[in-house]
């Protein structure tokens, strides 16, 4: 992946991503859940891959963490590093995407990180083979890999199209994110659409990217099969057993062989 390489939807959303997300709520949320994970592992080196603008890396940089992150995105690479300088947070960023992780950033990491849905951008199963083969190789011996993705094994079959409304007040801007999924047979489009009121005026723009679902079953053969075992799957950061039926996510912890 060069420099140049475009990543539509993130790189549409740009400095915007991280008014989208509530960040404060949550890292509340979810860094229990590492710091339990990683003092058990005695984890001290740590890749974010799909980084996005790098929250998670920073904020673990933060606690002490020898902390990476990743992303395809050359616009998220760049915000990522400006809110790392803003913090004055010791991160590296790297702009790799999956398959190319161990390359582009090393080896040895206690842990990898995969979060926000991020591995339904693999589209088939041979990339897909291929970015956990990857991690695998990236991820020191008995190193963990920890994946967040929605819980397509309900998603899917339901036909669950919208996602809650987030909301934005910056800078004189007011923004409202719809985020929605448009069914295929074996795709989904993932859109936001990002209403914006400035000067009095609304306007909207649409940002669109392809998604493939992924099942907690096709999951684990995938896993086995790059070399992972010990296998736990959630179904939130509380440490909730998934239940295909109930939860909204679906997180997996895997242990390197």
């Amino acid at each position: 992946m060069t420099k140049e390489r475009k990543v539509d939807l993130y790189d549409e959303l740009g400095a915007d991503y991280d008014l989208m997300i509530d960040w404060k709520a949550r890292l509340k949320n979810e860094m229990p859940f590492f710091r339990k994970l990683f003092a058990e592992r005695r984890v001290r080196r740590v890749l974010d891959s799909a980084c996005a603008t790098g929250m998670h890396a920073i904020t673990l940089a933060g606690e002490g963490y020898e902390a990476t992150g990743a992303d395809p995105s050359a616009e998220m690479v760049a915000k990522a590093r400006a809110n790392a300088a803003a913090r004055n947070a010791d991160v590296r960023f790297v702009q790799a995407g999956f398959g190319e992780l161990a390359d582009k950033t090393g080896r040895a990491f206690d842990a990898i990180l995969c979060l926000g849905n991020s591995l339904p951008h693999v589209l088939s199963d041979t990339e897909l083979d291929r970015t956990l083969a990857d991690m695998n190789e990236a991820l020191a011996d008995h190193g963990i890999l920890i994946i967040q993705n929605r819980n397509y094994d309900k998603i899917w079959p339901e036909k669950i199209k919208y996602m809650p409304l987030n909301t934005a007040v910056a800078g004189g801007r007011e923004l409202l994110f719809f985020r929605m999924l448009e069914f295929h047979q074996e795709t989904m489009t993932f859109s936001i659409v990002t209403f914006e009121k400035s000067a009095g005026q609304w306007s909207y723009r649409v940002s669109s990217t392809t998604l493939r679902p992924m099942f907690r079953p096709q999951l684990a053969v995938a896993l086995r099969k790059a070399g992972f075992s010990n296998l736990s799957f959630y179904g939130d950061y509380q440490f909730t057993p998934f239940q295909k039926d109930e939860t909204m996510d679906l997180i997996i912890v895997a242990a390197k062989d």
